[in-house]
This record gives structure tokens, C-alpha cells and sequence, in this order.
């Protein structure tokens, strides 16, 4: 749906709620639709500016696994009866105009803000896999899994990012510590809005 709508018919299963930590869950999966849902407008933004460079497939690649996390969490989202956040429309333009920002400086710029946005998730991610492990690893099976598999996605997306010569980017320290900085507030917002 526009703007990362959950649609009711993406999935017909539901999750029994009954035992689980409810409030923790649901920041979980609202803070990671939201998170799924700006990296996909990201590699938009860089596709519509690099698209047909060299580096294009490489982008089209990754961005093919973030519209595959957001689908399931899309699922999730429906699932476990989470609220989406209300910071969708924000995370639609500000995650297109990072993409396409990063993508003017050029293959290295872009490169840098993936290795920038995906080392932030996978921390968070790693943050996650704790929580749930503490809580209880069996009765969170489905969803560490998830998690896990994501987290090991993203960081394969930052490692092609340095393959392909991010820290060459123009100020790179700056642009990653500034993209971090907003991954940050956009985990903290988006958690709880």
C-alpha cells in the first residue's frame, strides 16, 4: 500500500499473544517495519540517481532483499497486531533524499551512507537478539530468526559497501557519523511513535 500500508490480506495467520511480552514485541516490530521500510526508500533514492551506473545492479541487489524484510514485517506488522508508526510519510521522503543525497556524491558517497545505515541496524538488530534472548529464545523462535537473518543480510550489505570503496567517499568520518546520528533518533522515534 502507498506510504508502507499494512494490508490485512498479506497474511492470514495470527500470532496467539497469549504469554508473550506485548509491549516489547510491538516495539520490536514497529521500530523494524519502520527501519525495512526507510532502507527500501533509500535504495530508491540511489537507484533513481544510479541506476543505470555500474554500481546499479549492486544497489538494485540490495534493495531487492530490504523489499523482501519489509514484506515479512509487512506480514509481522498484521501478525502480532503492531502498530505501524505514524512517521511512515517522514521515513518515505527523508529515506528517499538520503538515498539520492548520498547518490549525487557519486558511487562512493552511496556507498558510504549503506555501510552508515546498515552497520546502525545491525547493532540495533544485535541489540534486539538480546532482548528477545533474555525474555525467553523459544516462545521468540519465529521472530529471532527473522531478526538474525536480517541482521546477517544488512551486514553483508555493508560489507559490499566497503568493497566498494565507501571510505573513498568525500568526508566520510562526517557523512557516516551524521547518517548514524539520525539512524539513532529515527530507531528512537520510531520505536515509540
Amino acid at each position: 500500500l502507498p506510504g508502507g500500508g499494512v494490508s490485512r490480506r498479506l497474511c492470514s495467520r495470527r500470532v496467539s499473544l497469549e504469554g508473550i511480552n506485548k509491549p516489547v514485541v510491538d516495539r520490536i516490530i514497529r521500530v523494524d517495519h519502520a527501519g525495512e521500510y526507510g532502507a527500501s526508500r533509500i535504495y530508491a533514492g540511489q537507484m533513481a540517481v544510479l541506476g543505470r551506473s555500474s554500481v546499479g545492479p549492486i544497489i538494485q541487489q540490495m534493495w531487492d532483499q530490504e523489499k523482501a524484510h519489509l514484506k515479512k514485517f509487512n506480514e509481522l506488522v498484521v501478525a502480532y497486531r503492531v502498530r505501524p508508526t505514524v512517521l511512515l510519510p517522514f521515513w518515505n521522503v527523508a529515506g528517499f533524499v538520503l538515498g539520492a543525497g548520498s547518490a549525487l556524491l557519486g558511487k562512493k558517497g552511496a556507498m558510504a551512507c549503506t555501510v552508515a545505515v546498515e552497520e546502525s541496524i545491525s547493532n540495533h538488530y544485535n541489540n534486539q537478539i538480546r532482548t528477545l534472548m533474555e525474555e525467553d529464545p523459544e516462545k521468540y523462535k519465529e521472530l529471532l530468526q527473522t531478526i538474525k537473518q536480517f541482521r546477517d543480510d544488512e551486514l553483508e550489505h555493508h560489507d559490499i559497501g566497503l568493497e566498494h570503496d565507501a571510505e573513498a567517499a568525500p568526508v566520510y568520518s562526517v557523512l557516516k557519523t551524521a547518517i548514524q546520528l539520525g539512524c539513532k533518533a529515527a530507531i528512537f522515534l520510531s520505536e515509540r511513535i
